[in-house]
């Protein structure tokens, strides 16, 4: 195994924000606490409350998997590729619901395009980082 450069630890830390942030917006709506319900309209929070527990497994399978695909990453295991994996999966799945279930942006806007295809972006990347990180004997 070879030393990592500054950039892995940079992204691995980064990642790992990022997907706490996830698992916070995860936690939030599964305790619909008030700061949840804060954030959206009426029409909005009925569009969450009628989601389909296949639908919120995969928000919760993409969270907490791509979680431990980070702390995978800054202990510097290899099966960060295994759970970034299952993270992608759990984000297509999702997606699936966000864009052709529920068609979410006549439901939460335009805005809500950006970041379906934001996190999409960060979960392929994830996903490819890990594979890269492997190659380049980063990770045992």
């Amino acid at each position: 195994m070879t030393k990592p450069s500054k950039s892995f630890w940079i992204i691995s830390i980064l990642a790992l924000i990022w997907n706490l942030m996830g698992v916070n917006q995860y936690l939030q709506q599964a305790y619909n606490t008030e700061s949840f319900k804060a954030m959206y309209n009426e029409e909005q929070l009925q569009a969450i409350a009628n989601t389909p527990s296949w639908a919120i497994a995969a928000f919760a399978v993409a969270v907490f998997s791509a979680v431990l695909g980070c702390i995978s990453l800054l202990l510097r295991k290899k099966w960060a590729q295994f759970f970034f994996g299952l993270s992608l999966l759990g984000v297509i799945i999702q997606m699936y619901h966000n864009l052709f279930v529920i068609k979410s942006i006549a439901v939460y806007g335009p805005g809500a395009m950006f970041m379906t295809i934001l996190i999409l972006i960060v979960a392929l990347f994830l996903y490819w980082y890990s594979k890269f990180v492997q190659k380049k004997n980063w990770v045992s």
